[in-house]
């Protein structure tokens, strides 16, 4: 018969297989939260790396549609400017009444075009003198006037949206020297009292 070692008694065999199975099972389960948690610091890691490379890609897509945007206003605004002279050529045209039959076809299809660009003409007789859109080239004095005003058109003004392309070149008309009473009144009266 086979000894058995002293202080083990039979059926010990068992409890000692599942000690080490205990043992073994905790130690593959320390070892495994650790890989999990390893495992989630990495997938957190890549996620927010996704994160900054997708806001990178966006951000990068905005910046071409917006460059791509400003290329094509420059690129429109570039050909409307050179555009100005035809334009100002017709318009000396229809003042002699010399746009009829085709050309007068040919001249109201640019001017539709160029609208349709964005391009605007500006600069009536009668609107206020106003140096950031206009450019005086004649001046002289009006009783008919009470504030610097366009009494005449020499050439329009165009702009593209809210940029200047060329201003309105006018001839403008101030109110006359001395025809402004207010005010006079309460200096003589302040004038007259001193003298007293």
């Amino acid at each position: 018969m086979t000894e058995k070692p002293q202080g083990e008694q039979p059926g010990d065999d068992s409890a000692a297989e599942e000690a080490v199975l205990k043992a073994a099972e905790e130690a593959v389960a320390g070892a495994g939260a650790d890989e999990l948690s390893a495992a989630k610091r990495e997938a957190s890691e890549r996620t927010a790396d996704l994160q900054r490379l997708q806001a990178e890609y966006q951000n990068y897509r905005k910046r071409v549609e917006r460059d791509r945007s400003t290329v094509r206003e420059i690129a429109v605004s570039n050909i409307l400017e050179s555009l100005i002279p035809v334009l100002d050529d017709i318009g000396r045209a229809r003042e002699h009444g010399e746009v009829t039959g085709g050309f007068k076809s040919v001249a109201e299809s640019l001017e539709t075009v160029v609208a349709k660009l964005g391009l605007q003409q500006f600069g009536k007789e009668g609107e206020p003198f106003d140096p950031t859109i206009h450019e005086a080239l004649m001046h002289s004095y009006s009783s008919d006037v009470t504030e610097d005003t366009c009494v005449q058109i020499l050439q329009p003004g165009y702009r593209i949206g809210e940029r200047i392309i060329r201003p309105a070149m006018v001839a403008v008309a101030e109110p006359q020297p001395g025809t402004q009473t207010t005010g006079e009144p309460d200096d003589d009266k302040a004038d007259g009292s001193s003298d007293s």
